[in-house]
């Protein structure tokens, strides 16, 4: 096993409630004095701690980002999503600033972790075929024919689980702001948990190909390139999820 391997092992037992490591000579519980009973008067019980409103922070923080290089430092320094200690690098995002169309997955992945771009594993050279079929990429410096892509958590979550709807909530405020910075024609919603982010909504199998709006813009929901490796039927809805789109940015 590797680093990051033992330390997810790690971090999972931590979770379980482990509190104390094997050691090399077994301790005798039962031979353990116990405790002392208290006496006089009980100590006076600790000031509660205000408890740390992270979204109203992050709405905060990303509002004051003018620019996507200051929006990708806001994120970096931002300490309150216990993700940020698990991933190797935050993973902000790939493609051209000003492109009509704004991909927006769920979360990096391994290889997305390893190299600090969005959708660059088996998922994303999927995605990336779909959409050069439709004439559009993310290397084209061409913004009537460009990408743009970023996920709702900028952190790997660990063995790849499910975003928890509190880490979303969090990071929510600074891709509202991602967008408003990229100002992009249409969104594209990948996946369950960015029609979950975007839309308040889960349900892909009902919701793909049908346009809805969030941050003031169009978005149109459609199956992850994950989901359409592991179940190839579902491609033909893909396809045609494309055509509308591309049928939307000719009419524009």
């Amino acid at each position: 096993m590797g680093f990051w391997d033992l330390k997810a092992a790690l971090e999972w037992q931590i979770a379980c409630g482990v509190d104390e490591a094997i050691q090399d000579t077994p301790i005798d519980r039962t031979a353990l004095e116990p405790a002392a009973k208290p006496t006089g008067k009980p100590a006076a019980a600790p000031e509660a701690v205000a408890e740390v409103d992270a979204v109203a922070i992050a709405r905060h923080a990303a509002s004051e980002a003018d620019t996507l290089d200051a929006l990708k430092a806001t994120m970096e320094a931002y300490d309150l999503c216990d993700l940020k200690r698990g991933a190797r690098q935050l993973v902000f995002a790939d493609g051209q600033p000003g492109a009509r169309v704004m991909i927006i997955g769920e979360a990096p992945g391994r290889d997305e972790d390893l190299q600090g771009k969005p959708f660059v594993g088996r998922a994303g050279q999927l995605l990336d075929l779909m959409f050069s079929h439709i004439g559009l990429s993310r290397e084209t410096p061409d913004k009537q024919r460009a990408l743009y892509i970023t996920n709702v958590l900028p952190w790997r979550p660990p063995q790849n689980r499910d975003p928890l709807p509190d880490e979303m909530a969090m990071m929510l405020p600074f891709l509202a702001r991602h967008v408003e910075l990229i100002d992009p024609d249409v969104i594209v919603a990948m996946g369950n948990h960015a029609c979950q982010a975007l839309l308040g909504k889960r349900g892909i199998t009902r919701l793909r190909g049908t346009w809805n709006e969030a941050f003031g813009k169009p978005v149109l929901p459609m199956f992850h390139p994950a989901y359409l490796l592991r179940t190839s039927a579902a491609k033909r809805e893909a396809w045609a999820d494309l055509l509308a789109l591309k049928s939307r940015l000719t009419d524009k």
